[in-house]
């Protein structure tokens, strides 16, 4: 019985040069695994790792997808629950002659409120809010609320605090500043 790799020579299927190599390369094998030396992967074992590894790196890869949607949700909530807050809690029928100015969206813009409203404004009992081109104005504390979730929103809010006190030893305490006086 003659082997396999006579029966190829004899069908023209292979050449002398080829079985002669791989005899080669069968010997070399032997020789590694006699001498201790692991020989390479065997062509499954390398597709597995391939295998694992692109499994690897897709679900990184996924993972890092997902993080970026809940980042992303997160902020839409975010967004959303700020705008639900100052569109409840916005003040009305503060329209006035008194014009306050502000900076929004690097501009300057012109608020028209009432005398009452300018003092709170000036004052810091009021803050002024810009979310979506839109200008709200809410109480210090609805913006202290907003300014936890994000302090960007917030435009003007004063930290002042109108004070009424008298200084004991002031000669001219008995006198009155006119509100028209002009210098």
């Amino acid at each position: 019985m003659a082997s396999l790799q006579d029966q190829l020579l004899k069908a023209g299927l292979t050449t002398k040069q080829k079985a002669r190599q791989a005899n080669s390369d069968q010997r070399k094998k032997n020789k590694q695994k006699r001498s201790g030396v692991k020989q390479d992967l065997s062509l499954q074992e390398k597709v597995k790792q391939d295998l694992a590894k692109s499994k690897e790196q897709k679900a990184k890869k996924d993972a890092e997808l997902n993080a970026e949607k809940n980042k992303q949700l997160a902020q839409k909530e975010t967004h959303l629950r700020i705008l639900q807050i100052l569109q409840h809690h916005k003040l009305t029928r503060i329209e006035g002659e008194t014009e306050y100015n502000y900076t929004f969206n690097n501009k300057v813009k012109k608020l028209l409120v009432d005398v009452i409203t300018h003092k709170a404004l000036v004052n810091g009992r009021l803050a002024i809010c810009g979310l979506d081109d839109t200008t709200y104005v809410v109480t210090s504390e609805t913006a202290e609320k907003i300014a936890t979730l994000d302090s960007s929103i917030i435009l003007v809010q004063n930290d002042k605090v109108e004070t009424n006190d008298v200084v004991e030893d002031d000669p001219y305490a008995e006198f009155q500043i006119p509100d028209d006086l002009m210098w």
